[in-house]
């Protein structure tokens, strides 16, 4: 992993995290025992999701990056696929309160956006790679020579 996409990756979970302690505290005193455990787990989730497709994608970019495009449309309808996926799974549960879990959740993902969103602009990324000095010289120049001097 590259310094920038772990920079990327620690301003989005950071925040997330934060937030999802203040759900978290909210959830225990609103809800009791069960809301702070439905709050834990909708934070860890979207934590734990998002963590996984950022890896993967920052993976795709740098190996496949004609791919990068679609692997972020194909990652971003696997995390839909997968909460809708936890959220049909835990819907009736009495393990913890639904909906302090759906109001973190959904308080966690959009702090992740938001701070993806940010990082991605503050970012200083290349978009054209610089030419390396053996690049520039021209075919014929010999080595040391200067470029317009005659041989």
């Amino acid at each position: 992993m590259q310094s920038n996409d772990a920079r990327t990756l620690l301003s989005c979970a950071v925040p997330t995290a934060v937030v999802g302690v203040v759900a978290v505290a909210v959830s225990s005193v609103l809800a009791g025992g069960k809301g702070a455990i439905g709050a834990a787990f909708g934070a860890v989730l979207v934590v734990a999701v998002m963590t996984v497709d950022l890896i993967i994608l920052e993976r795709t970019a740098k190996h496949l990056p004609q791919l990068f495009q679609m692997m972020g449309l194909a990652l971003y309808m696997v995390q839909f696929l997968l909460v809708a996926v936890v959220l049909a799974v835990f819907r009736d549960t009495t393990l913890f309160n639904t909906r302090a879990f759906a109001f973190s959740l959904l308080a966690a993902t959009l702090t992740w956006i938001a701070a993806q969103t940010r990082a991605h602009m503050k970012a200083k990324i290349l978009y054209v790679q610089p030419e390396a000095e053996d690049e520039r010289k021209p075919e014929g120049a010999k080595k040391g020579a200067p470029a317009g001097s005659a041989s």
